[in-house]
């Protein structure tokens, strides 16, 4: 019998990175996502064929059930393939009877966003092959991919969430977010893909023994965007964010490299340096990026679920 699964993809906007060591974070899931879709087989193989939003077949190979049983590794590099087998190993060690019990299968996923947008490919994928198992997609993650887990709470919430890590366990406050602004917010897509595993460790090894510090000043502004009842407060608290973090990070701002002569305030959007940026601007800021070459231009509306 045909199954069919599908999850959320994901914005954060406060947070990122010091989400990981307890900071709170905000986070947006969008109306973009990918499906799963998992087909009776009968030769104890999976047989996966990834689609882009185009149809365009991104990603195709097949796996030995004894393979995902017991992994060998070969590739030592990070590829799709061994990430993915990673993956489901991950899930048999959590639910073995979706191997045990069955003959095979063919699967097939599509995602309704560009691949390269960064809205959560590997993300929404964990938390579609945790409802198909029936397995907790947080553990998933942790035992996989790695991360704190903010988007797995987007893939399976249809509001923003307010989310923290309290002793390593995800806390997740949904949170009605429909600001009288929404119309002055808008998304800018930077035209290259952040990897967020590299993030993540480039982050682990620079941050100091100061980070509890840091953590409480984001998690302070983290209330007050959610809290904000004018642009003008919303767009202050997001400036305060992007000094704090480029303080951490030791990088200029997305604003201060790309975009110093903005009439406006830009605030990077999870991993710095990639993805998307969010653009708060009276007026239409469209002509602005596309002037510089960035011609994919999201309102709010058309980005958040």
């Amino acid at each position: 019998m045909k199954k069919h699964y599908y999850s959320n993809g994901k914005l954060l906007l406060t947070g990122e990175y010091v989400v990981l060591d307890g900071a709170k974070a905000f986070a947006f899931p969008t109306k973009f996502g990918q499906d799963l879709t998992i087909m009776p087989a009968s030769d104890k193989k999976i047989s996966w064929k990834s689609f882009n939003h185009d149809g365009a077949v991104w990603f195709e190979d097949k796996y030995e059930f004894d393979e995902i049983c017991t992994p060998d590794y070969v590739e030592k590099y990070d590829s799709v393939k061994t990430t993915l087998l990673e993956i489901l190993h991950e899930g048999y060690l959590k639910n073995p009877d979706f191997i045990n019990n069955a003959n095979g299968y063919a699967i097939e996923t599509r995602l309704t966003f560009p691949k390269n947008w960064g809205l959560g490919t590997s993300s929404t994928l964990i938390n579609n092959i945790a409802q198909w198992l029936s397995i907790d997609a947080f553990e998933l993650l942790q035992n996989s991919f790695g991360g704190s887990g903010y988007d797995i709470a987007c893939a399976q919430n249809d509001t923003a969430v307010e989310y923290q890590l309290e002793n390593g366990l995800p806390k997740i406050t949904p949170i009605l977010f429909a600001p009288d602004f929404g119309d002055q917010l808008y998304f800018v897509y930077l035209n290259k893909k952040q990897s967020s595993k590299a993030a993540i460790a480039s982050y682990y090894h620079n941050r100091t023994d100061g980070i509890g510090r840091i953590t409480s000043k984001i998690s302070k502004i983290t209330e007050a965007v959610i809290a904000a009842k004018d642009v003008r407060t919303f767009a202050h608290e997001l400036e305060r964010h992007e000094s704090i973090m480029s303080d951490v990070l030791e990088m200029r701002t997305v604003k201060e490299a790309l975009f110093p002569d903005f009439n406006g305030v830009i605030k990077s959007l999870g991993a710095w340096g990639g993805d998307f940026v969010l653009a708060v601007s009276r007026e239409n800021p469209t002509r602005y990026f596309e002037e510089r070459g960035y011609d994919t231009v999201l309102p709010f509306s058309e980005m958040i679920l």
